[in-house]
């Protein structure tokens, strides 16, 4: 957990110094690697994962649930965000993607290995498979299109959602692919790449920080407080009371369910064009209130 700790701290400091060195330039830099992300690096590390991944492996009704619990925090984000606080498109959609976006993978995974013990990460890794991935490739795109392009055809809303969403093309292919189309050297440097790539994410957290001059930690205003108690209490909550009345679920989901918001979520707003200062405020209070209450807890196990 320490070592998580720094690394997101890192990366962060690392961006808001490259924006007070480099201004716009730094800026402009981020917008590469945004595209370098969405075009090229997620269809790829996600082709070569789905195409050797067994999506059955240890799935069960808290697959199902988690869709629930997402589905209701969904719900309740849109209610928030486009008939009370009355946000633009933009940042309505934002609201709602980054409060079901949780980063299970790169935060989520080794938390839960901290936590609960790495006999509990098989449904770490399934819940980050079978709820987070899609939610990022099908329903966050889905989402910002839907939100975005309203008065449009019906035709040319269903182009822009598949023609913005490159990750969801990478899963279509991967579902046909042959395994002979992903070697496991390619298929482990994927996996590798998953951990790689996130840093990158944090890097453009802390320049946006730094370009909009709200400072660490951002203001807490009412869309970004919207997100973060939908994100790491309202989500969690709702499972586990979904969980209670069916029995239970793996304490793993549990745990992820309440991840902070996703790196990715920055990638759906460069695509879209949402509101990236939202995005990255999002990300940063959750992340760090998630990282301190992880933290607490390894003291006390």
């Amino acid at each position: 957990m320490p070592a998580l700790a720094l690394a997101i701290a890192a990366s962060v400091a690392v961006g808001v110094w490259a924006h007070r060195r480099y201004g716009e330039g730094a800026l402009a830099l981020t917008r590469r690697l945004l595209d370098a992300m969405l075009y090229v690096a997620l269809p790829l590390i996600i082709f070569f994962v789905v195409a050797r991944a067994d999506l059955t492996a240890g799935a069960g009704a808290g697959i199902l649930l988690a869709y629930v619990a997402l589905t209701v925090t969904g719900l309740a984000a849109w209610v928030a965000a486009t008939r009370v606080l009355r946000l633009p498109p933009r940042s309505a959609a934002m609201v709602v993607i980054a409060a079901i976006m949780a980063n299970t993978g790169y935060f989520g995974t080794p938390v839960v290995a901290t936590l609960l013990g790495h006999d509990e990460l098989g449904a770490a890794v399934t819940f980050d498979a079978l709820v987070s991935s899609p939610v990022f490739y099908v329903a966050a795109f889905l989402i910002a299109a839907i939100l975005t392009t309203q008065g449009q055809p019906p035709g040319a809303r269903l182009r822009t959602y598949v023609l913005r969403n490159p990750p969801l093309i990478a899963v279509a292919a991967a579902v046909v692919a042959p395994d002979a189309l992903a070697p496991d050297v390619l298929v482990d440097a994927a996996r590798v790449a998953v951990i790689v790539i996130a840093p990158v994410g944090f890097f453009v957290v802390g320049v946006r920080l730094a370009a909009e001059r709200v400072g660490f930690p951002p203001p807490l205003g009412a869309p970004v407080a919207v997100v973060v108690g939908l994100r790491i209490v309202v989500a969690p909550l709702v499972l586990l009371g979904l969980a209670t009345l069916a029995g239970g679920v793996p304490d793993a989901y549990l745990l992820q369910a309440a991840m902070p918001v996703g790196v990715n979520t920055l990638t759906v707003a460069h695509a879209y064009d949402l509101d990236e200062t939202l995005a990255a405020a999002a990300l940063a209070w959750s992340t760090a209130l998630t990282l301190v209450a992880a933290l607490v807890g390894a003291a006390l196990t």
